[in-house]
């Protein structure tokens, strides 16, 4: 019986997808559109990916071979190579977690002071150039630190490696851990946790059974999302990591030292393969393995936690955390008003000025890029979103799939592939613009996506509906009423992919060209000549570029997609006056 009621359901399920194919064949501009959007994916998603795998098979006479990944498998280098990657992005996926966790649950259950501050804190990162940390652990623990030469009397310490990578990634990615688990634990029903106290459970109890259970889920994506974001990372790992070399690493000096492409796209593999595998896993089934119930009966106020003896500590960690951060970015902004770090502090413009005559052109590149993309990509986003949240049709699971495939690809991975796909006639972008703009838009998409996926599906259905029962196409109605209602979710994804695409190094270092120059390409040339002054004023103007850029978004987008009503105050009062 349960066999016949699945054939039922999907017999069911298939004949609905058809008529919602035919109906949609009838709507020119949606065909069109979902057709455009199927091409786009295969071309600048599917098609590189799959030139990586064929190129990583084939001999130089372009016929199968397996004889470099039997090469890699087999050489101790690169098998320790990737054993310290994984170890590396394990480690800093549960320290991160944790302290991701602690920061949630301060700011969620408890009355802890200064939650604005934490919150503040606590996002920072994500906004921030990727070399900020890196810079900070050299001007502080490096052979002219302030604490370790300064302050401590310590000659010569060397900051790079194993260590200080794993305060710089755990500093980086706690955010994405906070981010994670804070929605989690908002969402669980307060009146469960005030059942378990009802029968006698103390707070500990309470915590170890019921809160952190309900929370499972939200721990182990923090995990895969960290550890994700870990095995990618090349910044940090270039500039601190020292001897602990990492995948990324060595795919890059594969290729660029070694000048052997096809053993670089072999090493990819092995990057993309534990990447993908932990971002199916947290997407398809952690996503699905949710405990926090959600009923329709009306739920109390959540009480927060105000025992001093929960509170304090909580906050005192927190604080400890904030602290270093700000320390840590302090540091590289005043390190990029100081003459000589570690000889002469006096203070000066001169590393502004410097930075500027290296590399304005590049930081002006980039801006461009990162405007252009981000526009692109935001407006790409919400059109998918569109289009795959209400609506079954044939090619709508490809469009979900590939769409959001790139979040899981690493930045190394993806340059190798972009290099491999677009280096020929008809598609020869290898050292153009257009290449460092379709990197941008599809590599940081997936947030729009997601975003917008996730608003369209609490807007009801019978607001399109009613567009299109008095005569408004599709396009009318998208661009009229949705696209306002998709405000929110559009600026999500619009400064995302902005802020992504101006400090972006690992998806970028294999494509920049003389002409095509980026400004994080060129901040990671100044840390090889160890000009880390200069490094700390292009870091300090991407920050507030970015936060200059923010606010422009966030004011444009309320002016253009603003909801607007053409029916006079007087009019309407009479039109309300007619119907009653």
């Amino acid at each position: 019986m349960a066999n016949e009621a699945e054939r039922s359901g999907r017999s069911i399920a298939r004949e609905k997808k058809r008529k919602e194919t035919l109906m949609m064949l009838r709507q020119p501009v949606l065909a069109v559109t979902v057709v455009a959007v199927i091409l786009l994916l295969l071309v600048f998603v599917v098609y590189p990916l799959v030139k990586v795998f064929a190129f990583s098979f084939s001999d130089e006479e372009g016929h199968f071979s397996a004889a470099n990944l039997i090469s890699i498998l087999s050489t101790k280098r690169y098998l320790a190579t990737m054993g310290r990657t994984l170890l590396l992005g394990l480690v800093v996926a549960l320290i991160s977690t944790f302290i991701g966790y602690i920061f949630a649950y301060t700011i969620t259950r408890t009355k802890a002071p200064c939650k604005g501050f934490l919150t503040a804190i606590a996002t920072l990162p994500i906004l921030s150039p990727p070399f900020v940390l890196s810079l900070s652990m050299i001007f502080l623990f490096g052979k002219q630190g302030l604490i370790t030469k300064t302050l401590l009397g310590i000659k010569g310490n060397n900051v790079y490696g194993a260590p200080a990578l794993i305060v710089v990634q755990c500093m980086s990615f706690f955010p994405i851990a906070y981010l994670t688990l804070s929605g989690i634990l908002s969402s669980i029903d307060a009146s469960v946790e005030d059942a378990a106290c009802n029968m006698g459970a103390g707070r500990w109890k309470t915590f170890w059974s019921v809160t952190f259970p309900l929370s499972l889920p939200g721990v182990i994506s923090a995990i895969l999302l960290v550890f994700i974001s870990s095995l990618e990372d090349f910044s940090n790992p270039a500039t601190i990591g020292g001897d602990f070399t990492t995948l990324s690493i060595e795919i890059y000096t594969t290729i660029t030292g070694s000048y052997d492409m096809r053993k670089g796209a072999a090493l990819a593999l092995l990057l993309l393969i534990p990447a993908v595998i932990a971002y199916l896993l947290n997407k398809y089934w952690v996503n699905k393995k949710s405990f926090v119930t959600v009923t329709g009966k009306p739920t109390q106020a959540r009480k927060l936690i105000d025992d001093p003896g929960v509170k304090w500590p909580l906050f005192i960690f927190c604080l400890l955390v904030a602290g270093a951060v700000i320390l840590l970015y302090g540091t590289v902004f005043v390190a990029s008003f100081v003459k000589t770090w570690g000889y002469d502090f006096s203070l000066t413009l001169m590393q502004y000025k410097k930075a500027l005559s290296y590399g304005l052109d590049s930081l002006k590149t980039s801006m461009m890029l990162a405007f252009v993309s981000a526009v692109i990509g935001g407006f790409l986003g919400m059109v998918i979103a569109y289009i795959t949240a209400k609506r079954h049709y044939y090619g709508k699971t490809f469009i979900e799939i590939a769409s959001v495939l790139m979040f899981a690809v690493p930045g190394t991975v993806l340059g190798i592939s972009y290099i491999l796909g677009f280096n020929k006639k008809p598609l020869a972008l290898t050292g153009t613009a257009a290449i460092l703009v379709i990197v941008f838009i599809f590599r940081n998409m997936p947030v729009a996506v997601e975003s917008g996926t996730t608003t369209l599906l609490q807007i009801d259905n019978s607001i399109e509906e009613a567009s299109t029962i008095l005569g408004a196409d599709t396009g009318y109605s998208f661009r009229r009423i949705t696209l306002p209602m998709l405000r929110n979710a559009f600026f999500s994804g619009l400064v995302y992919s902005f802020v992504k695409a101006i400090t972006a190094v690992s998806a970028v270092i294999f494509l920049v060209s003389p002409r095509w120059n980026v400004i994080t390409s060129k901040i990671y040339t100044l840390f090889d000549q160890a000009k880390y002054g200069q490094a700390a004023a292009f870091v300090t103007m991407m920050v507030v570029i970015l936060l200059v850029f923010i606010g422009i978004f966030d004011g444009a987008i309320k002016a253009l997609l603003a909801p607007k009503s053409k029916i006079p105050k007087e009019s309407a009062a009479n039109q309300t006056q007619e119907v009653a």
